[in-house]
């Protein structure tokens, strides 16, 4: 199973993404934006300041970090063009830059006039020579001819200044993201001259975050990050929440965005034995740890995996990984935090055989043969753990520790709870759930379902329903898992056909079912007490043991959105994975997958299946048959 790699969706992944409507670019859309890219900064403490005035200098550094040149000039080196621009002036390559370019001139007294507050008229004049407009593409005299133009380019637009205004910065917010979306003079939007994406007139948000980005990095022994601002202000998400410096640990991974006064903070770590180096050990660009391939993100990563590095496969390592899953930098197992640290995971056995040939440790020079044991874990992964004991059968419920001295999997001893959810999902039985909270059903045949604390709000959880538990550092849960507490994992299927038949003293069944808009038969001598309908399959021993029978209803009322059905007076939940399936009336007659936005109660006579099974959060619709009207 390899872990997928979304760098695209960076905006999603810094919990920053804006959505705005198509050609209604909003004021906070833009001040985002620009903010990206440097162009308007903030002050120490982070401050835009955008009701302050902008002087002719400050314009010209905008300009410059609008342009292909943001990356080569800087302060002051040395450079006086003008009898008030002093060499040692801070704006003085600023200046130099936009006088070369022709985007600004000096006065005829030999002077710049660096702090005089900027005007309309001069920052469209200065704004249409970057876009390559010259005279001749204007009609009339200055400054009507230009900030005319100005207004038919779309400059202008939710620009409050007028003629001979000064502009403040919330003006030149506006302006430059409207300098972005503006065509230059060969008809080429400007910002993908500079290799932005913009789209029905708006600026890809997430391009311009990525593009200055710094990272990743790793935190060091102290905790601290090596920034090039103040965190005075600064905004830290860590694992996508809100957080602090003060929560940063050893080895998380971080990036930041100076413009922005951003970081975003990781501390994803996978521990297990490396079991593969693709395509090489040469040159290796993924490897193999719990049965997960992942992508190696950095040139660190990529050496350490190699032949010249220090790990190999069979080793024990923790892999540190960023923001898109890959892999940041990779240490010994038990080196994260102290010698005698260890990685816990808690889950339900999948598959466990002997057999597995698995690479010498770093500790051993021999190969062994070593128990696979398939781990379906509380953050809903399945990994693979390699150890030298006995199998382990499927469903138990274990914790798996991996540490220096190697991997250990245990049964899971029971540590209950009981109580109400809170209406909101953020708390139970007298504890907060933590961020990151990893919550599990499990129901002790290898069926598991992972389960975020919405899917829990209101609900009462019996002691029976929770197997264990585990707190963090704040007394919150961060691990919780279930047994058959939702009625997720069960395998929900649609029986269109079930028949027994007898010879002599021989009895044999047939049942056919579709189950995900897949069509299947079971034939042989067990009989099952199944009809026609909505129902879950029974497991017992990895065997089926019983088709058990959904309730059924007739659906009056619809609602996909809010994923609730109505019957009669009384209203129903959804299940999210709910089998949607569209009744052939007409051809072959079967069944075929469809989705809810696709149906209705106007057109179809709806029919829903509920597991009514006693399960504390259970109840929901978990399929649904749609007959179209005659």
């Amino acid at each position: 199973m390899k872990r997928p790699i979304t760098s695209a969706l960076l905006a999603a992944a810094l919990s920053l993404s804006l959505v705005v409507p198509a050609g209604a670019v909003s004021s906070s859309t833009a001040v985002e934006a620009i903010q990206a890219l440097g162009i308007i900064t903030g002050d120490s403490s982070g401050d835009l300041n955008l009701s302050s005035p902008v002087t002719r200098a400050e314009f010209v550094t905008m300009m410059t970090a609008a342009s292909s040149y943001k990356d080569s000039i800087g302060e002051g080196s040395g450079v006086s063009l003008f009898k008030d621009v002093k060499s040692d002036h801070w704006a003085s390559e600023y200046i130099k830059l936009a006088v070369e370019q022709g985007w600004m001139s000096g006065y005829v007294d030999g002077t710049f006039r660096p702090d005089d507050q900027i005007t309309l008229e001069e920052a469209c004049t200065a704004l249409l020579k970057m876009l390559g407009y010259d005279s001749s593409t204007l009609a009339g005299s200055y400054p009507s001819a230009q900030l005319s133009k100005a207004s038919s380019v779309g400059l202008r637009d939710d620009v409050d200044a007028v003629q001979g205004e000064a502009l403040t910065r919330q003006d030149c917010v506006m302006l430059f993201y409207n300098l972005l979306v503006s065509d230059d003079s060969s008809g080429t939007v400007y910002g993908t001259t500079l290799g932005y994406t913009v789209t029905n007139g708006e600026v890809d948000y997430s391009t311009l975050v990525t593009a200055d980005t710094k990272g990743p990095y790793v935190a060091s022994a102290d905790k601290s990050l090596s920034l090039p601002f103040s965190s005075t202000g600064a905004t830290i998400y860590r694992n996508g929440a809100l957080s602090s410096l003060s929560e940063v640990q050893e080895y998380d991974v971080y990036y930041y965005n100076e413009n922005l006064r951003t970081v975003w903070v990781y501390s994803d770590k996978v521990s297990g034995t490396l079991t593969a180096l693709s395509p090489s050990s040469a040159a290796p660009t993924s490897i193999t740890v719990t049965g997960t391939e992942y992508e190696l993100g950095t040139s660190t990563a990529i050496y350490k995996c190699s032949s010249q590095g220090e790990f190999s496969t069979g080793d024990v390592v923790t892999l540190l990984l960023g923001m898109n899953g890959e892999v940041v930098d990779l240490l010994s197992a038990g080196s994260v935090g102290s010698s005698t640290s260890s990685t816990v995971y808690y889950g339900t056995v999948l598959s466990s055989q002997k057999g597995a040939s698995s690479s010498s440790t770093s500790s051993s020079s021999s190969s062994s043969v070593q128990t696979e044991t398939q781990v379906a874990c509380s953050d809903g992964t399945v990994r693979t753990f390699y150890t030298s004991t006995g199998t382990y059968s499927v469903g138990r419920l274990v914790t798996v520790t991996v540490n220096s001295s190697g991997t250990t999997i245990k049964s899971m001893q029971s540590k209950s709870l009981s109580g109400k959810v809170s209406s909101d999902g953020s708390s139970f039985a007298g504890y907060d759930f933590a961020d990151d909270v990893e919550i599990l059903d499990t129901d002790g045949e290898g069926g598991y379902a992972r389960i975020y604390p919405s899917r829990l709000a209101g609900e009462t959880l019996q002691s029976d329903d929770v197997i264990y538990y585990t707190l963090n550092s704040s007394d919150e849960i961060d691990c919780l898992i279930l047994s058959e507490a939702t009625g997720d994992t069960y395998t929900y299927v649609y029986v269109t056909s079930a028949e027994t038949s007898s010879s002599g003293t021989s009895v044999s069944g047939s049942y056919e079912y579709y189950q995900n808009g897949e069509q299947y038969t079971i034939n042989g001598s067990v009989i099952y007490t199944a009809k026609t309908g909505g129902a879950a399959l029974i497991y017992e021993d990895e065997e089926l043991k019983n088709i058990r029978q959904l309730e059924d209803i007739t659906i009056t009322d619809l609602d996909a959105l809010s994923l609730t059905a109505t019957s009669g007076n009384r209203s129903y939940d959804i299940a999210e994975d709910v089998q949607v399936l569209l009744r052939d009336t007409n051809g072959s007659r079967g069944y075929y997958l469809t989705t809810l936005s696709e149906i209705d109660s106007s057109n179809y006579t709806l029919k829903g299946w509920y597991d009514d099974f006693g399960c504390s959060a259970g109840g929901r619709i978990r399929i649904i048959v749609a007959t179209p009207e005659e």
